[in-house]
């Protein structure tokens, strides 16, 4: 009966800390209600890949040979073989957003482009802490703020640093409104925080032109960044499947049975890499600091560019608009207006807000896909 106490003799420090950190964010996501449907199912993988001689990684038996676990066959099928999990659930985040309030202010393009300095800016700081130019990618695109275009970019990267760069994108995600709200307060005074901008309702979209948009921006993308064309061809995929309507069942599906499956699915399989021996070390301290570096100032990138262009405008945009240019779409938009409520019960931000969040997720796409694009070139 020795041999069933096995387990209890193998378990060292480093499985602690993980079961620690897989209860934290268990705690997270069922307590503070911080992305659950992430969260949850990272913590518990955490635990299980962690457990010894666990059953859901590949293990070898005496007279039987090589057992497939699960969630290891899950990992190298779904995400290091070819990516398709992280890409089918772009298919779903293209169905669930609505573009018309962007198409109807483009100018708000501009919020996505400037709140993803952080990407840029964390990419440069990592290669100064001796990360390599493919680890320092993968680890700036975690200002992305999007966790499935985080996993494709460093798993084309071959990034050795995958399960950190996941836990810090997917819990700095989760952590929006903390970071944000911090980052805001300590950037601005209260004076600009109640600055009003009217609420404006929703031009009517022509549905020719919400038709052509993803079509264009897939096309244009594609072209100018090639390496993008499967983040962002499958972002618009799943958007033209909503809004062509006359695929409302495929529309539905995608936006709740596909998003539901696909992400429970990849929160347990990320959690491979989450293995005690590979987990705990100096560089993943190194790598969680640098997330938050890049959140923070990704953030403070939109906050600032809006903070200058009050510069030159007689009526002033309210500077934490800038802030949701961030690709956490739609919980930074929410987030901004909870702020404004509070700064004065009658300001009204949310269609702005919006605007310049969905811009976020295409910016944090076609970043991605830059991204990618001149590191790969620089490693030919």
């Amino acid at each position: 009966m020795e041999f069933l106490l096995e387990g209890f003799t193998l378990v060292t420090w480093k499985h602690l800390v993980m079961y620690g950190i897989g209860i934290i964010l268990i705690f997270l996501a069922i307590k503070k209600e911080y992305e659950p449907a992430l969260l949850l199912p990272m913590g518990f993988g955490a635990i299980l890949v962690n457990l010894p001689l666990s059953g859901v990684l590949n293990q070898f038996w005496d007279g039987i040979g090589v057992v497939e676990g699960p969630i290891q066959w899950l990992f190298e099928t779904g995400i290091e073989a070819s990516e398709i999990m992280p890409l089918l659930l772009f298919i779903g985040i293209g169905a669930m957003i609505d573009f018309s309030p962007l198409l109807s202010r483009p100018y708000y393009f501009f919020f996505g482009a400037s709140a993803h300095f952080g990407i840029f800016a964390t990419i440069t700081l990592a290669i100064l802490l001796g990360f390599d130019m493919r680890d320092a990618a993968a680890i700036g695109i975690i200002g992305a703020a999007d966790g499935p275009t985080t996993i494709l970019v460093s798993q084309v990267l071959k990034s050795q640093y995958l399960g950190p760069i996941m836990v810090a994108a997917y819990s700095y995600m989760a952590l929006v409104p903390i970071i944000q709200p911090l980052t805001i307060r300590l950037l601005t005074t209260k004076k600009e925080r109640m600055i009003r901008m009217p609420p404006v309702a929703d031009k009517e979209v022509p549905k020719s032109l919400k038709i052509i948009f993803p079509i264009a921006v897939t096309m244009i993308v594609g072209i100018i960044s090639p390496a993008a064309v499967a983040l962002i061809g499958f972002l618009m995929f799943g958007n033209l499947i909503r809004e062509c309507t006359v695929l409302d069942s495929l529309s539905e599906a995608a936006q709740k049975n596909l998003s539901n499956l696909i992400t429970l699915l990849l929160g347990i399989t990320v959690a491979f890499t989450m293995q005690a021996d590979r987990f705990i070390e100096i560089d993943t301290i190194k790598i969680l600091l640098l997330g938050l570096f890049a959140f923070i100032f990704d953030t403070a990138g939109g906050l600032l560019f809006a903070k200058f262009l009050n510069i030159f405008l007689k009526k002033k945009i309210n500077p934490m608009i800038g802030a949701t240019g961030i690709s956490a779409f739609p919980m930074s938009a929410r987030v901004i207006q909870k702020m404004a409520l509070k700064e004065d019960p009658e300001n009204i931000l949310l269609m702005h807000a919006v605007s310049a969040n969905v811009s976020g997720q295409i910016a944090s796409v076609a970043a991605s896909g830059l991204v990618l694009s001149l590191v790969l070139q620089y490693l030919k």
